[in-house]
């Protein structure tokens, strides 16, 4: 799956504060931003939209992770039948 970059414009001084006190409850900004996206998706993605997106990905995984099945060149003979 191909990741994308978000960018968006937040006040500096408020993220500052932000981040500090978010580490102090051992949180991570990244992590909290990702939960909502996630969570936008879910609400405003319908339910069948969402499944044929994750079928179409885990198909994409599968074929990744087959290994690629030998080539058989033209100098093997061919023929499966040999002579004995």
């Amino acid at each position: 799956m191909k990741k994308v970059t978000l960018t968006i414009s937040f006040d500096n001084e408020k993220l500052d504060a932000l981040t500090y006190h978010m580490g102090k409850k051992d949180t991570d900004l990244q992590t909290e931003l990702e939960d909502t996206v996630q969570k936008l998706y879910e609400k405003h993605v319908p339910q069948t939209t969402r499944e044929y997106i994750d079928d179409k990905l885990s198909r994409e995984a599968a074929a990744k992770q087959k290994p690629p099945r030998p080539v058989r060149s033209a100098a093997s003979g061919g023929s499966e039948s040999g002579t004995i």
